[in-house]
């Protein structure tokens, strides 16, 4: 069958501030990137625009992608139904809920994708053009990250996301060999952590003309340990870009590599964004190694860190089976007392796939809500030493405080001070912008059903 082009579908929520989308969908210019250069492509975002009427403008000639995150995939279902109505006749699914939950997306899409997809999206495209697809395909080998979808100048200039986007996205290191019974990061990159060759890295960041850049890797800082020789590599390659700042999720033990520190702050990096997890720790058991909820050892770990000029932006999560309310009382504590440049506090989510969900499910503790709600800012199974109220209240006074304009102005405040005169100005956004976007991901969950529904464009 011949195709008049191909479009990929981004579900976003969040919409535009102060006319920018939040963060470019980075992997679906990866895979329009793998479209031949003989057929048209385009990505759409719903973050940048309404999509209704831009669907019922397609016909049977075109196919149609759409990557999900569970928290989006009833829009993406909806994309999916109006695209039939209009007589497109194959819609492709893939991300991490079609991979984590294939039988749930096989349900209303024509195709579904498990895995990575970099070797099988070009196969769905030549078979859509030989009238041959298959109703499931899956990459069943991690790809070696060597030359694995580059993005090309055709979705560069198409996608403009240094107009349209504040924050661009970027991978380096692939993986996590934790494996927290919460996260669902090895169930979708794997447990082997594997690496961008430095140079493509260095193409990548010329060719698309970013200045800064926040990892979507499951576990940068990790490489720390695992493949210093190669972390070292990779910063002296960044130190000579003219970059603005990066960040990259961590844990926290890259405070215990000094030089390679020392090496990051010259490569322009900025703050890591650290899975601290829980300050409770009777909930070790749960953070698969990578924490102890040790606050002794987590405040350490900041001081060493701020002494290399990098920022640390703490990562909590709420819910765990030993926690109680007291549990964020002495999460703002250590906030107040570790001084931390961000904070992000979630509340425990049982996404598909991981072992807390198994655990829920024996136990009968896992609430009937729809997907919308796997958004970590909303209470989707009962607890276990505390009602659903009483996290729910905890959640809410702990965001309260820590988001209050007098709290994000002393953390943003003392995070320039410690960057020179010069340097302030290009600093602003990113001290003030990761408090806000946690602010907004809390704020979600004081949107009621019907809303959520309409937040996605939604009716009933």
């Amino acid at each position: 069958m011949e195709i008049r082009k191909v479009v990929l579908i981004h579900p976003g929520r969040e919409g535009r501030i102060w006319g920018r989308a939040t963060g470019a969908p980075y992997t679906l210019m990866r895979l329009a990137s793998l479209v031949p250069d003989g057929i048209l492509v385009e990505i759409w975002d719903e973050n940048l625009e309404p999509l209704e009427g831009k669907l019922r403008q397609l016909g049977p000639h075109d196919l149609v992608g759409i990557t999900s995150k569970t928290l989006a995939v009833e829009p993406a279902e909806r994309f999916a139904r109006i695209a039939r109505e209009v007589g497109v006749q194959t819609v492709v699914v893939g991300g991490a809920h079609a991979t984590l939950m294939p039988e749930d997306v096989a349900r209303w899409a024509d195709v579904v994708v498990t895995g990575e997809a970099y070797y099988t999206w070009p196969q769905i495209i030549q078979d859509f053009i030989d009238d041959d697809l298959q109703p499931h395909y899956h990459d069943s080998e991690w790809a070696d990250l060597t030359g694995v979808a580059p993005i090309t100048d055709r979705v560069i200039t198409m996608v403009n996301e240094n107009r349209k986007y504040w924050t661009p996205m970027m991978e380096i290191t692939r993986g996590c060999p934790r494996n927290c019974t919460f996260c669902t990061a090895i169930r979708v990159s794997g447990q082997r952590m594997r690496l961008r060759p430095v140079e493509e890295v260095v193409d990548e960041i010329q060719r698309r003309g970013i200045k800064r850049f926040f990892l979507t890797d499951d576990n940068f800082g990790l490489a720390f340990r695992t493949n210093p020789e190669y972390i070292e590599s990779l910063f002296k390659a960044l130190e000579p870009l003219p970059l603005h700042g990066w960040t990259a999720q961590a844990e926290m033990l890259v405070s215990t590599h000094p030089d390679l520190l020392d090496l990051a702050r010259r490569a322009h990096f900025d703050k890591f964004f650290i899975g601290f997890e829980s300050v409770n720790p009777a909930n070790r058991r749960e953070l698969g190694g990578k924490s102890k909820g040790l606050v002794a050892q987590y405040k350490e770990a900041i001081k060493t860190i701020h002494a290399h000029g990098i920022g640390v932006v703490g990562l909590f999560v709420f819910g765990f089976d030993h926690d109680t309310p007291q549990t964020l009382i002495d999460s703002w504590e250590f906030v107040r007392e570790s001084e931390l440049d961000s904070v992000s506090m979630t509340v425990l989510t049982p996404y598909p796939g991981t072992p807390f969900r198994a655990q829920l499910v024996a136990e009968d503790r896992l609430m009937e809500k729809p997907w919308r709600y796997y958004d970590t800012a909303h209470v989707t199974f009962y607890p276990k030493l505390m009602t659903v109220e009483e996290l729910e209240r905890s959640y809410d006074w702990f965001c309260r405080h820590v988001y209050s304009p007098l709290s994000v102005g002393r953390r943003g405040w003392r995070t320039l001070r410690r960057h020179p005169v010069s340097r302030m100005p290009r600093k602003v956004f990113g001290t003030f912008s990761t408090d806000y976007g946690y602010w907004r991901t809390f704020n979600w969950r004081h949107i009621d059903g019907s809303r959520l529904l309409n937040a996605w464009g939604t009716t009933g």
